[in-house]
């Protein structure tokens, strides 16, 4: 049950808001939660009067404390995730309403808001895809400005920006590129190959490319240039494609006998381990990429083996107990 002075304190907050005192408004709130700080509505009224003063880390701050007083209290997310949009905490934003949305999907609020929040930060992400490839293009890096305008228009594809912009970058790249392919040797041309044909989503062909590639270099013994490493990497990524898993175990491994500190190599075969049902093998692998320098490794790299890292120790220890049963 409420407590009564609590909520008579509330009650007096209130008709201050309603009258455009929000100061005298966060005061009673305080009041109430100093009485009673597991009322989720004290803080989010709270939240609202700092919002109304354009204090959006009190804001934040409030909000918190409503989600912390009672999670399933919806607004607080939805509280929280205005401050973090008028913060210009787009990634925190986000995190925020999917919070929300775990305690109630069909929030329409949440919802909305979520969608607006999305589109800001794919317009951001292609304004500094934009200004990356413009900077390059001064300093004459084609390719690098290339890429970038290629990852920009992916998220924005007819955007009049980045295709006036390509416009300019094109024809010289592809001039490069015309003039880099024709001083390929042959075996530098079987990889470029299989690149192409994996670009395009032909990975059995791709495969066939590579395998060309790895074929001439063994005859030539170059097998563990960086060259062939590309080549084994690649094939790999193409036999992951179409669940040959085994292909994916040898050719990782082909790489990390070179180099066996190669993290996407290690996870590559780690999940091919793992599809196999060679869970220990697997976990292993896991393992020592989580043993790797955070910075080596990188966040999405981390997140994705420390959620394997899970799953497997648990099945492996399933294992265990069946097998002493």
């Amino acid at each position: 049950m409420p407590n009564p002075q609590a909520e008579a304190i509330k009650t007096k907050g209130n008709e201050f808001f309603k009258a455009g005192k929000y100061e005298d408004a966060i005061a009673k709130y305080k009041e109430a939660t100093d009485i009673d700080p597991n009322v989720a509505s004290y803080w989010s009224n709270m939240a609202a009067c700092y919002e109304k003063l354009g204090k959006y880390d009190e804001m934040a701050d409030a909000s918190r404390s409503c989600i912390k007083a009672d999670k399933t209290f919806v607004k607080g997310y939805f509280r929280l995730a205005v401050a973090y949009k008028q913060l210009n905490d787009l990634t925190n934003c986000v995190k925020t309403l999917e919070s929300g949305l775990a305690v109630d999907s069909s929030n329409a609020d949440l919802r909305r808001m979520k969608k607006e929040v999305t589109e800001l930060q794919r317009g951001e992400q292609v304004a500094a895809f934009c200004n990356k490839a413009e900077e390059l293009m001064q300093n004459g890096d084609i390719t690098g400005a290339m890429k970038q305008l290629d990852l920009a228009s992916r998220l924005d594809a007819g955007n009049p920006i980045i295709e006036r912009m390509m416009s300019k970058v094109k024809p010289k790249y592809d001039a490069m590129e015309k003039k880099r392919k024709q001083n390929l040797s042959p075996v530098e041309r079987y990889k470029e190959d299989g690149d192409e044909a994996y670009k395009n989503a032909n990975f059995e062909v791709a495969v066939q490319h590579y395998t060309k590639c790895l074929d001439q270099l063994e005859k030539e013994g170059k097998k563990g240039t960086d060259l062939a490493l590309k080549a084994y990497a690649n094939r790999a990524a193409c036999y992951k494609q179409i669940s040959n898993f085994d292909g994916v175990i040898s050719d990782c491994t082909a790489v990390l006998e070179v180099d066996p500190r190669n993290v996407k190599a290690l996870i590559r075969r780690a999940q091919a381990f793992e599809g196999v049902e060679r869970y220990r093998f697997a976990l292993q692998d896991v393992k020592a990429v989580l043993q790797m320098p955070y910075q080596q490794v990188g966040k999405a790299n981390f997140d994705l083996c420390n959620g394997m890292q899970h799953r497997l120790q648990r099945t492996v220890d399933q294992l265990k107990k069946m097998n002493s049963s």
